[in-house]
């Protein structure tokens, strides 16, 4: 009888083994398919993970953030928020057009280059679009190379978009090939002075196809830049095309040494050009762009100046 008890005992122990043995490894592999699919997942950035043993999918989808500074949700664009990435709030974008906003205004342009035996002359306009990405948009009547540019900035570098004559859009990355600084002038005055070149993008040039474009914009002083136009065929060097002698009309862009007192923009710092009344108060504008986002809704641009007056008396 003992001798039978300690058979069945073993037999017992021994059908338990097996048993686990083929679990075990089944959790293993389980635990493997679940760890690549969670990797290809995130690493994709796709909206689901799927399993491929089970066919399922997992309850939680992937979350986009708004990358924009503090948290807030004003830049309009989707990324996961990780430290390091590019910020492309409102606040940041308009941050690093403010050095280019001298340009805003109405100005003259003269080619050097003739067309039909006179050189082309036309008149553009920069003002602030602050309906969607802020910009610096461009609208001209008779140029030859640039009708319409829409220059902003994408939370790594400078970007155009800009039409020609015939219609056709090409996008551009832009760069400082001379740094943005002040300068004194003949007159006694601050001007400010810088160089932005921008080069028709690869992605770009395969939807128009043909020849590559570069534009510079060579500020030269407060009221006068010249924007240099330059081509090439295929890998060739740029050769310089044409250059358009710009000069402002109307009023001067005048830099001051500190601020612009009670003539600040409430909107983008700069220099007040214009009046807008709310609530029997009035506020400066500097440009036609500006005026429209400020009547668009008032009362979210007086609380952002609000806002950042108090944290620049901190």
């Amino acid at each position: 009888m003992i001798r039978l008890n300690l058979f069945l005992l073993s037999m017992a122990v021994f059908a338990m083994g097996c048993s686990d043995a083929p679990t075990e490894q089944s959790d293993a592999q389980d635990g493997a398919t679940a760890s690549s699919n969670d990797s290809a997942t995130v690493g994709e950035g796709l909206p689901v993970s799927q399993d491929s043993s089970s066919g399922q999918e997992d309850s939680e989808p992937y979350v986009f953030k708004s990358i924009s500074s503090g948290g807030s949700a004003d830049s309009g664009a989707a990324g996961d928020a990780s430290e390091g990435e590019a910020d492309t709030s409102l606040s940041s974008v308009m941050e690093k057009l403010k050095p280019l906003q001298v340009v805003l205004g109405k100005w003259r342009g003269t080619t050097r280059k003739e067309y039909e035996g006179f050189k082309a002359v036309d008149v553009h306009e920069w003002i602030w679009d602050l309906n969607d990405t802020p910009s610096l948009t461009l609208e001209s009547d008779k140029s030859p190379y640039l009708r319409k540019a829409i220059l902003s900035w994408d939370g790594e570098e400078f970007t155009m978009r800009a039409t020609d004559a015939d219609g056709v859009a090409r996008d551009y990355r832009g760069e400082f090939t001379e740094p943005v600084r002040e300068v004194v002038g003949d007159d006694d005055k601050l001007h400010r002075v810088f160089t932005l070149e921008f080069t028709q993008t690869t992605e770009s040039w395969e939807k128009v196809g043909g020849e590559t474009w570069r534009f510079a914009f060579n500020q030269q002083e407060n009221n006068r830049y010249l924007l240099e136009v330059s081509k090439r065929r295929g890998t060739a060097k740029f050769r310089r095309y044409d250059t358009v002698s710009t000069q402002r009309e109307g009023t001067s862009f005048a830099l001051s040494d500190s601020d612009y007192g009670e003539r600040t923009c409430i909107i983008s710092q700069g220099l007040g050009t214009t009046t807008v009344s709310y609530k029997g108060k009035s506020y400066w504008v500097c440009c036609s762009g500006c005026r429209a986002a400020f009547e668009d809704d008032p009362e979210k641009w007086i609380a952002i100046a609000a806002k950042r007056a108090a944290e620049e008396k901190e």
